[in-house]
């Protein structure tokens, strides 16, 4: 185990919850289930090398955007298929940002966008900045043009 692993506190089944996103991401493993009874009461699973730790707890406490999990993407396929099926009974928002059908933000984002950002012609950056908050899903093709000018 990590020496950091984020720890998420579900009101659903986290069983469900952790085949959803093992579905989702093709690096995907579950690594551990532990049970109280017939109830999986805590689970670990891993997407891209990353561990989490999940705990059906209850109502008690809800997600909130101040906590997303940002995720690289080399391909405009990948930014695609990650939003849309990240999305889906979720609510989609601005800047590549989206809260899935547990509540849980992710930002979906392609690497060249903080290549594009990080230019040192401020022009082109800020024509890509400009371009990006305009965006819901992050469109690669459009920023580049953005950038270019067009």
């Amino acid at each position: 185990m990590k020496k950091i692993t984020p720890f998420l506190w579900f009101d659903a089944p986290i069983e469900k919850v952790m085949k959803y996103y093992c579905s989702i991401f093709k690096d995907a493993k579950i690594l551990s289930i532990r049970r109280a009874g017939r109830t999986v009461s805590t689970a670990i699973f891993r997407l891209h090398n990353q561990e989490f730790m999940i705990l059906n707890g209850g109502p008690h406490f809800k997600f909130t955007p101040a906590v997303s999990f940002f995720v690289n993407c080399k391909t405009q396929a990948e930014v695609d298929e990650l939003w849309e099926k990240l999305s889906q009974g979720g609510e989609k928002s601005h800047c590549g940002w989206l809260k899935d059908k547990y509540g849980l933000s992710w930002q979906i984002i392609p690497t060249v966008l903080g290549q594009l950002l990080s230019d040192k012609d401020r022009a082109k950056s800020d024509r890509v900045w400009k371009a990006m908050l305009q965006m819901g899903k992050i469109d690669i093709a459009t920023l580049k043009e953005a950038y270019a000018g067009k």
